[in-house]
């Protein structure tokens, strides 16, 4: 079954719920259910164990997560989520991993929000970034870069967020990771195509035991995007919805 959740503000509720109507036309989806709510909490309270969710703000994944507590996460994201001031879609993995919701988490594919000094005020206990481009931290006196989609490979980059995280994770694809044209998400877009979401999925799900995925960051922005539809389709087909 796949659990739609329309989250968030009305273009990412109408975003989720023209989804729907799109994989049921498409007849691409079988069993469903929707879940709404306005307030985090009480999503958290309302979530049903299932293996595949369609969600509007990216905030309703620590509902998710909360609900479901899974071991470790990988977000593939064009943000790190790890901001630290109030709980919303820009800090909800900080918040998760504070509260010991998860143990641990990888991030791929981010273009924002990365700690570049010991100094920078983003939640960095117990996560690992692979940012998409070539990015450097400064560690004591010395830049040390992060590896990176820019430079290394897919499958080492897959294979150390193994080891650091073990085998069983929670899977979380913001489609704003991929590039603009996709025209899928509300905020700024990441740098990856279709093709290298694709890849790094594919790598993901020989290395790990999948309990549960998200798509998030619908909005309807999508409704007029051919790219985004496809995107959309391809990496729901890939996960096993429907």
């Amino acid at each position: 079954m796949v659990t739609f959740i329309p989250f968030g503000e009305r273009p990412n509720r109408e975003g989720v719920l023209y989804v729907l109507n799109y994989l049921r036309r498409n007849k691409l989806l079988e069993e469903y259910m929707i879940v709404e709510s306005s307030n985090i909490e009480l999503l958290a309270d309302r979530v049903p164990r299932d293996r595949a969710y369609i969600v509007g703000e990216h905030l309703a994944s620590y509902g998710i997560v909360k609900s479901l507590r899974p071991p470790g996460l990988i977000s593939v994201d064009a943000h790190t989520d790890l901001m630290h001031d109030y709980l919303d879609h820009g800090s909800w993995l900080a918040y998760a991993l504070e509260e010991k919701i998860i143990n641990r988490a990888a991030i791929v594919g981010p273009v924002l929000m990365i700690p570049t000094t010991e100094r920078t005020e983003l939640w960095t206990r117990r996560v690992k970034i692979f940012p998409a481009l070539l990015r450097s931290r400064k560690i004591g006196r010395r830049w040390k870069a992060y590896k990176n989609l820019q430079t290394g490979s897919i499958g080492d980059i897959i294979a150390e967020a193994r080891k650091y995280l073990g085998e069983e994770i929670y899977l979380t694809i913001d489609m704003d990771v991929l590039r603009p044209e996709y025209r899928i998400a509300r905020f700024q877009h990441g740098e990856l195509t279709l093709e290298q979401l694709i890849e790094i999925l594919e790598e993901i799900k020989r290395n790990f035991t999948i309990i549960a995925f998200d798509i998030s960051e619908i909005s309807d922005r999508i409704r007029r995007s051919r790219l985004g539809k496809k995107a959309l389709v391809e990496v729901f087909q890939l996960m096993g919805g429907g």
